[in-house]
């Protein structure tokens, strides 16, 4: 690793509201420095599976944190596809259903769990690319590089149905019901550069914030691997 800030953390962190294309744009951003992806989402969808395979309510906090305590559930971050294990099984492909949709908020939203996902996040050594809602103010304040992307629901809607076929009025309606429920953890990092990603296409997300983060490499800092 060359020079870097002091107290800064080789970090880039992308918040913002659901499908506003910060995981995707975080994907090529990470895979164009050559550094690892972090997905911050995967490990509150694996808890979410967790408790909902296991017949626990994903809202009840004490139980989930007790399967919390008797699972190992892990992230294994990498430039081309994060994984997630649970008791070394590999569940990534199970993390992205309606059932997991429709619950990860109330998981999200507890506290106890909030700080389990954090210390795991926290483990994990630079330098990498994160997206998530409070990577910027929460899980890492010191990160060298923010940004805080968002874009009208409509937009996002559009973007949500190109995934999985769905009325957009409905998908629209249901991303404005999670932005309201999820408003506490969107709050943008003081310091975070904003991008509305709406007019934008995914290059000129990703060539806007390589070119933020090449713009103070330039100047002896450097956030890929040595």
């Amino acid at each position: 690793m060359t020079a870097m800030v002091k107290g800064k953390r080789p970090v880039i962190t992308l918040d913002g509201p659901a499908a506003s294309g910060k995981s995707s744009a975080a994907k090529a951003v990470a895979a164009r420095l050559g550094i690892a992806y972090v997905s911050s989402g995967l490990l509150y969808r694996a808890v979410t599976r967790l408790a909902l395979a296991s017949g626990v309510d994903p809202a009840d906090e004490p139980a989930v944190i007790s399967l919390l305590d008797g699972h190992e559930v892990r992230l294994l971050p990498d430039v081309d596809c994060d994984r997630v294990s649970i008791d070394g099984v590999d569940v990534s492909a199970e993390l992205h259903t309606d059932l997991v949709d429709d619950r990860v908020s109330d998981v999200a939203r507890l506290p106890r769990v909030r700080a389990w996902v954090t210390d795991r996040l926290q483990e994990l050594s630079g330098p990498f690319v994160i997206d998530g809602r409070d990577m910027g103010t929460v899980v890492f304040p010191d990160a060298r590089w923010k940004f805080y992307l968002t874009a009208p629901a409509e937009v996002r809607a559009r973007r949500r149905v190109g995934e999985r076929a769905t009325d957009i009025n409905s998908v629209a309606k249901g991303l404005r019901l999670r932005d309201e429920r999820d408003a506490r953890q969107s709050v943008p990092a003081p310091d975070a550069v904003h991008l509305d990603t709406g007019p934008l296409s995914l290059q000129d997300v990703v060539d806007f914030v390589y070119e933020r983060v090449s713009a103070v490499r330039s100047r002896g800092e450097n956030v890929t691997r040595a």
